[in-house]
């Protein structure tokens, strides 16, 4: 088993208490290869801020799970040679889909996980994320729930008519039984492109935020206006994933520089990548929290 604090890796504990006292949101960005990694490194870096690096299995699968984990203590290494004297850096697995694969993460070095259990009965999601708790807080690692269900890319009304919102009057009881250290809502928000504008139900956010006491996560952030993701952080959210957003800079520089040879293309793509994610670290109130 690989300790992610030999890697030079931290987990959510503390960052996510310093977000909820200081009223900001931690970026979650998606990664799959070097570049985006560099990318995601030198914006934090440059704006002084506390990241989670996140892949989904998936994401793992792709990049080589032993790659990934040297992957992830360069990144530690690239952000001290960046100027960073004490990066906080986290390795997180996105909508892990069974104790197994959670497992594996932390084997090799994850620094923190989710268990998504989403699409199960609600005593099924409930005993798969204790299984989990019991498990991996043994390792001091943090693990994120889902009550509800956050969609996927689809036709954004035809999702609204069938969407599972979290309920608020099981909230207190599901974190109370699960032991989950952080909680990802489903307020509307779904993964991938919006095919419409988003409708966050605020009003939902606030009575979970009123029943829970820990960090809430939101999901499907790509393409969420910018004043709704600032009201979604004074309610609670200290956690807001991204992926899709960087997919689509990465593409916008390709097409723009297509023509060009195949290294400068590269660094074009992740000089996007690290714009967009300096613009949404700012925006989540992240940058200059580093070493608070």
């Amino acid at each position: 088993m690989v300790n992610y604090k030999d890697l030079g890796l931290v987990n959510t504990r503390e960052m996510f208490a310093r977000a909820i006292k200081g009223g900001y949101a931690i970026p979650a960005f998606n990664f799959n290869n070097m570049e985006q990694m560099q990318a995601i490194i030198k914006a934090a870096v440059e704006t002084k801020s506390p990241v989670i690096l996140q892949v989904s299995k998936g994401a793992r699968q792709y990049a080589n799970a032993t790659l990934l984990r040297y992957m992830a203590q360069g990144a530690v290494e690239y952000a001290k040679e960046l100027g960073c004297k004490h990066p906080e850096i986290v390795l997180h697995l996105d909508h892990g889909d069974t104790f197994e694969t959670c497992k594996s993460c932390i084997d090799s070095g994850f620094s923190s996980v989710m268990i998504d259990g989403s699409h199960l009965p609600y005593e099924e999601n409930v005993a798969e994320i204790k299984r989990c708790v019991d498990y991996f807080h043994a390792y001091n690692i943090p693990v994120e729930a889902e009550l509800g269900h956050v969609g996927n890319e689809t036709v954004y009304e035809e999702a609204l008519s069938e969407y599972q919102y979290t309920d608020p009057t099981k909230a207190k009881e599901f974190v109370e039984r699960t032991g989950c250290d952080s909680l990802a809502v489903a307020i509307g928000n779904v993964h991938g492109v919006y095919s419409s504008e988003p409708k966050l139900a605020f009003d939902v956010l606030e009575a979970v935020a009123k029943e829970v006491d820990v960090p809430l996560v939101l999901h499907g952030a790509s393409g969420i206006g910018d004043e709704d993701i600032k009201k979604a952080i004074s309610l609670g959210i200290a956690k807001i994933n991204i992926h899709t957003e960087l997919c689509q800079a990465a593409m916008e520089a390709v097409n723009a520089h297509k023509d060009e040879p195949f290294l400068a293309m590269q660094r074009e793509v992740r000089k996007a990548i690290k714009e967009r994610a300096m613009y949404k670290i700012k925006l989540f109130g992240d940058d200059g929290r580093a070493d608070e």
